[in-house]
């Protein structure tokens, strides 16, 4: 199990820090140190819920490359749970939108960007002027 963990945290960039409480971590490490506690269970389904929350904007460039490497190499299925929409449409092959719990759109990130329902609920409607 050791063996399994060391290398999960080398592939996540994180050795370093492997003899150290994850308290007192940066928010970014922490961020994937989170990753790598589900990646060495080897997963077939790998669950993120808001991991770009708190994230700096070159933080959640350095997550979307991280997912998509993560995604090819481990051949993994990812279901995201993400309100940052730039990283949900770059890394996204089927998006799901829920507006207060009732799904509103479901497609490809082009179908759910152009999705009237989904831009009402998102940007506001516009005003009938």
């Amino acid at each position: 199990m050791r063996r399994n963990a060391l290398e999960t945290l080398g592939y996540l960039n994180l050795l370093e820090h492997a003899d150290r409480p994850a308290a007192g971590l940066p928010f970014g490490t922490l961020k994937r140190v989170a990753i790598a506690r589900a990646l060495a269970s080897k997963p077939r389904l790998l669950l993120l819920d808001e991991p770009a929350g708190g994230l700096s904007h070159e933080e959640v460039g350095e997550l979307s490359t991280l997912i998509q490497r993560i995604r090819k190499e481990f051949d993994l299925t990812i279901l995201l749970v993400e309100h940052h929409m730039q990283l949900v449409m770059s890394l996204c092959e089927n998006v799901t939108v829920l507006d207060f719990g009732r799904k509103i759109a479901a497609g490809s990130p082009a179908e759910v960007q152009s999705n009237p329902a989904v831009i009402e609920a998102y940007l506001g409607a516009a005003d009938a002027a």
